[in-house]
């Protein structure tokens, strides 16, 4: 006995052709151009709309992204060199006909400041006089500073001496430097040194041994 050909093969031939003939016609591409099996397709849809899957055979290609733009006179990849920009000629460096830049100042010359007065003094030499209670007592003083000496004073202390070698008393005075000292100068000056004549009573004698002097 004799089959009839099934109703549902014939139905689902005519789907399948009809949705490869649809799948065609919406990927703009078959097989047949030189990318065969390929098709490009525009910007992916906003994720609320239903993303359309390739079916077999069919592979997705994305497009290329756009170019950005550079700036004019380089190429991907380089780098503006030193002292140019990428839109003009290099910069000015400060050097060269035409340059502001100021030469430096040579170094600072001059006379040095002027040092201070720096006076020294010698030990007191004593000598005898005609009175037991006065003294020659000579000082010799050398200015190794840069500027003179122009005022001063230099205090002597007399001690009174006992018989027996005693010390019981010292007593101070003071008398004015032999001003102006120059420079490098050496002065050498000789005083006559007392002390009041009841300090001495008899078997004592004086000797002035302590000297301090002060200068400006």
């Amino acid at each position: 006995m004799r089959r009839r050909p099934s109703r549902t093969t014939g139905r689902r031939g005519a789907l399948l052709g009809a949705s490869a003939a649809v799948a065609c016609v919406t990927l703009t591409a078959c097989a047949g151009g030189p990318d065969d099996g390929y098709a490009a397709v525009g910007p992916p849809r906003p994720p609320s709309a239903t993303t359309a899957r390739p079916t077999a055979g069919v592979t997705l290609v994305p497009l290329d992204p756009p170019k950005s733009p550079r700036a004019k006179g380089t190429s991907a990849g380089e780098t503006p060199a030193e002292g140019t920009s990428a839109t003009g000629p290099p910069k000015d460096t400060g050097s060269g006909p035409g340059s502001t830049r100021s030469p430096a100042p040579p170094p600072a010359t001059g006379p040095t400041a002027t040092t201070r007065a720096a006076l020294t003094w010698s030990t007191p030499t004593r000598a005898p006089t005609a009175h037991r209670r006065c003294e020659a007592v000579t000082l010799a003083f050398h200015n190794s500073g840069g500027t003179a000496v122009r005022s001063g004073s230099v205090t002597f202390g007399t001690h009174i001496i006992g018989a027996l070698g005693i010390d019981w008393a010292t007593i101070d005075s003071t008398e004015r430097l032999p001003v102006p000292i120059a420079p490098g100068a050496r002065e050498k000056k000789t005083w006559t040194v007392c002390v009041d004549a009841w300090r001495v009573p008899l078997g004592t004698h004086v000797e002035t041994r302590d000297v301090s002097v002060t200068w400006r």
